[in-house]
């Protein structure tokens, strides 16, 4: 996919606009506008997300350090390069100090402007990159292997490959635990956006009061401790990706801002006044039935008619069962290190076929996982594993080879929490993502059981 980038010029002089407009253009991909005036400049910013502006310095009403200093407050991953009849050194640290990126010269020649520009949008780029990766390094990491062979999943992944190379918004329906996110990510690295960033966002984990302002940003000084500005996911996925994980717990006092810029590709930053414009595709999950939610009056229908124009239906992994032996081959292959390989004998694989999997495919994980752990030899049987059934009322029985004890439903989820305490090494975030429930959920069940937790 041929990358287009966007280049706005501002200079004053008509002549130095058309000039660097054909030299920038000329056998390239980039898309150049050109202005007149700094205020023009502003207009355009807000419309058009650009990667590189090319600023005169000297212009009239408004300079192009005044320029200069509105990028950098309001836009700071564009690379700005400014231009001079008088490049002296006292103006190019100036420049520099107020976020250009560097400096060229008028005369110039159009080996050193398109050079510069190159380095500029590698710049950019940079910029753009290690943003999505704090957002990335900052979620427990996951596997990007699709590991089935049911007919239910094929038809799931059939559908993606039909899908993927358009922008269709995408919701991915599905119980928790399922592989939403997976599926996210491989609609992602089968489209045209693959080379570009595939930021997540956990709608259920972000507080209320901050889900905006990670989503859309916020401007310096917008409310307490808001002491710089910051950019939203929308912008850090410029070009890319943004997946909304847990849709369906947005509050009603943020859905219709999502609406809009779903429709519009418009948002504003908290206490920002313009609207400002990205490329984004969303791909949005929950295990929620939303149809259920708006009849409820807690979400939007027609932001639900938005996020709804393709669905996917990630099926539970007591409607794949013929995907068990692939996933506990593969968790232990590569997943689960252990000193030595493990193998699972034919009555612990029989076992795992027969269990419903309430928790799916994080569940099983999980529990090879513990089975691994717990194995004397290099051989693991059924009564290495501890399984959780659903199907008892208000009792939920430990099924071990030797076992066939009652626990409370209060008491397993105790034993469970303890379980996922300890696999996360007592990180709650990560425990409380691999339980599939909010970290203040935890921390609640944590604060009424009484589990003893180090301090962090």
């Amino acid at each position: 996919m041929v990358q287009h980038r966007n280049i706005l010029i501002v200079d004053d002089e008509p002549s130095i606009g058309f000039l660097l407009k054909e030299d920038l253009s000329e056998g390239t991909s980039y898309i150049v506008t050109s202005v007149l005036d700094g205020a023009q400049a502003i207009n355009m910013l807000q419309k058009i997300q650009y990667d590189v502006v090319l600023l005169d310095v000297k212009m009239p009403r408004m300079s192009g350090m005044e320029v200069l200093k509105h990028i950098s407050e309001h836009y700071p991953s564009i690379s700005v390069i400014m231009l001079s009849n008088y490049a002296d050194v006292k103006t190019a640290i100036e420049a520099t100090k107020l976020g250009a990126y560097d400096f060229i010269g008028k005369p110039y020649s159009r080996e050193e402007l398109l050079a510069t520009v190159t380095r500029a949008l590698e710049h950019r780029q940079l910029i753009l990159d290690n943003e999505a990766m704090k957002y990335e390094l900052s979620r427990q990491s996951s596997v990007r292997e699709i590991i089935a062979q049911s007919g239910a999943m094929q038809s799931v992944l059939d559908t993606v490959a039909k899908v993927a190379a358009s922008d269709a918004i995408v919701h991915i329906f599905g119980p928790s635990g399922s592989g939403k996110e997976l599926i996210a990510h491989l609609v992602h690295s089968s489209s045209l956006r693959r080379d570009r960033p595939f930021v997540v966002l956990n709608c259920a984990s972000i507080p209320e009061n901050l889900l905006e302002s990670e989503l859309f940003g916020h401007e310096k000084g917008s409310f307490t401790n808001a002491y710089v500005m910051k950019q939203g996911l929308v912008e850090v996925a410029g070009g890319g990706t943004l997946f909304l994980d847990e849709v369906g717990d947005i509050s009603p006092m943020i859905q219709p801002k999502l609406l809009r810029f779903l429709e519009t590709g418009e948002f504003r930053r908290v206490g920002g006044t313009v609207s400002m414009k990205t490329d984004v595709r969303i791909i949005s999950a929950t295990n929620k039935d939303l149809q259920q939610e708006v009849a409820a009056g807690k979400f939007r229908e027609d932001l639900l008619y938005r996020l709804n124009v393709v669905t996917l239906r990630i099926p539970p992994l007591k409607e794949r069962k013929e995907d068990i032996p692939l996933l506990v081959d593969y968790f232990l292959k590569k997943r689960i290190k252990t000193r030595s390989p493990k193998q699972l004998d034919p009555d612990a694989m029989q076992m795992l076929m027969e269990h419903d999997w309430p928790g799916n495919i994080r569940e099983l994980e999980h529990a090879m996982q513990g089975a691994a752990l717990l194995v004397q030899g290099d051989v693991i049987t059924t009564k290495d594993f501890i399984l959780h059934s659903t199907s008892l009322r208000g009792k939920i029985a430990v099924l071990s080879g030797d076992s066939d004890t009652l626990l409370s439903l209060e008491e397993m989820e105790k034993i469970h929490i303890e379980h996922a305490l300890k696999h996360c090494h007592f990180n709650r975030t990560k425990a409380a993502h691999s339980l599939g429930i909010t970290a203040k959920t935890l921390y609640m069940k944590i604060k009424k059981y009484g589990i003893a937790v180090p301090l962090e």
